[in-house]
């Protein structure tokens, strides 16, 4: 185990448990994540085995890759990255969740290409929720015909919304655009009768802004695995 993982691991726990004191929740009730892009198998087995067992991926040749080398452990694997059409199989196959979905057109590849027997696919839809041109993700007043599409595909489960907001430095203006992703979730739920009981949002260095909004899904990792590694490893794509 990497020396300072146990460090760095309790000090996520306990700024993930300070902001729900602070806001009235449950800090048991949010799922973190561990982002482990770029990061070693052997880094990968020593947070499940520090008790983290939801494993966050955005490259999917190296995901596969490390699921097989850690197919003894019992993991929940997350899609979290830029999902293109001729990797919707892949995913559907091999991940429990996929964040990033944002567009009609991925989603009904995954509930088509989700195999039978397996449980439904979680599925969260990206949201672009500053507008931001450099970014995936469906612009707000495009989701409802998602939502619409979606309750009718079986091989999926509809979960919530994922938002990568651009980076903002202080607290309060931290906490807009999470608090815009939920006003969504509850508008859309309002409207379709459905249930969206994830919010995917917050990371390393604004994951207190997420959980005062709200957040049900925290997706980190510098503060987990401490800086990437240089571009020259296995993963470094």
């Amino acid at each position: 185990m990497p020396d300072d993982l146990p460090a760095r691991l309790a000090s996520v726990r306990a700024r993930i448990d300070a902001a729900a004191g602070r806001a009235g929740r449950n800090a048991g009730e949010i799922c973190l994540i561990a982002v482990a892009k770029t990061r070693s198998v052997g880094e990968v087995r020593a947070m499940a085995a520090a008790g983290v067992s939801d494993i966050g991926e955005n490259y999917l040749q190296e995901a596969l890759e490390k699921q097989a080398a850690l197919a003894d452990l019992k993991l929940t694997w997350h899609f979290i990255g830029a999902l293109q059409g001729n990797k919707t199989r892949a995913v559907a196959e091999h991940f429990d969740w996929v964040h990033s979905v944002d567009r009609l057109r991925i989603l009904r590849r995954l509930a088509e290409q989700r195999p039978e027997g397996r449980p439904p696919l979680n599925v969260c839809l990206q949201v672009n929720v500053d507008g931001e041109s450099s970014k995936a993700g469906l612009v707000p007043t495009a989701v409802a015909e998602v939502v619409e599409a979606a309750r009718s595909w079986p091989n999926i489960a509809l979960r919530g919304l994922m938002a990568l907001p651009a980076p903002r430095s202080d607290p309060a203006s931290q906490r807009d655009p999470f608090r815009r992703l939920a006003a969504l979730a509850r508008e859309l739920e309002g409207r379709f009768g459905v249930t969206l009981d994830v919010l995917s949002m917050g990371m390393s260095d604004d994951l207190e802004a997420a959980v005062a909004e709200g957040a049900t899904h925290l997706r980190v990792g510098t503060a987990l695995f401490g800086p990437r590694p240089a571009k020259n490893g296995p993963y470094s794509q």
